[in-house]
């Protein structure tokens, strides 16, 4: 149980993430990712905002909708309103809505994450990308429950769109951005998505 959420918050996040359109985006997602904020805590500025957008990054998920973060971040601050002082509560809601495109955007320090608190940042988006970097037979059951997710698009228009979200990661100067995690999950990560990009292209009749 979490000591910064009252019982009546928890159980509503249990139901969402039991939904039935969940795949990967369970509880069980959750779970790790707090196996991994108990090994950072002590280095955070906020742990207490932290620990809610863990909790809150993934309430609200439609595999149809193009909106899930905001409405992630908006019931946030709508639920724990109460619960975490009105800086933490902002601080937490800009990093739910930082999943959007995992990346650290230029206006989210300009709005006050800096030095600590962008840190948190790093670390938090580091830690819902852990996934990336997990051993190959862990990333393929990720893969595969991805595609349960999204079993509303066709076969070709998935492994298009697929394509594109791992040329997009691969593409990129780093996929991590904490000192903590980055030397752990880089290189295995970029492993994975290079080894799936090859299985795509098999099956699309490439190689």
């Amino acid at each position: 149980m979490s000591d910064l959420l009252p019982a009546a918050l928890l159980n509503d996040l249990r139901h969402r993430y039991g939904e039935a359109q969940r795949h990967y985006h369970t509880w069980a997602h959750i779970e790790s990712l707090l196996r991994l904020f108990a090994e950072v805590r002590d280095q955070l500025q906020d742990p207490g905002a932290v620990e809610a957008a863990l909790y809150y990054h993934d309430a609200v998920y439609d595999p149809q909708a193009t909106d899930n973060e905001a409405r992630s971040a908006a019931l946030l601050r709508q639920a724990c309103a109460g619960v975490l002082p009105p800086e933490s509560l902002e601080h937490a809601a800009g990093m739910v809505e930082a999943t959007a495109g995992h990346r650290l955007p230029e206006d989210l320090a300009g709005e006050g994450l800096t030095g600590g608190r962008l840190e948190d940042a790093r670390l938090f988006l580091d830690m819902d990308l852990s996934i990336l970097a997990a051993e190959r037979a862990a990333f393929e059951a990720y893969e595969a429950a991805i595609r349960r997710e999204y079993a509303h698009v066709d076969a070709a228009a998935f492994r298009a769109g697929r394509r594109r979200v791992l040329e997009g990661f691969l593409a990129r100067e780093r996929l991590y951005f904490s000192d903590h995690f980055a030397p752990r999950f880089e290189a295995p990560a970029r492993a994975n998505l290079a080894e799936s990009l090859r299985q795509l292209s098999f099956e699309d009749g490439g190689w």
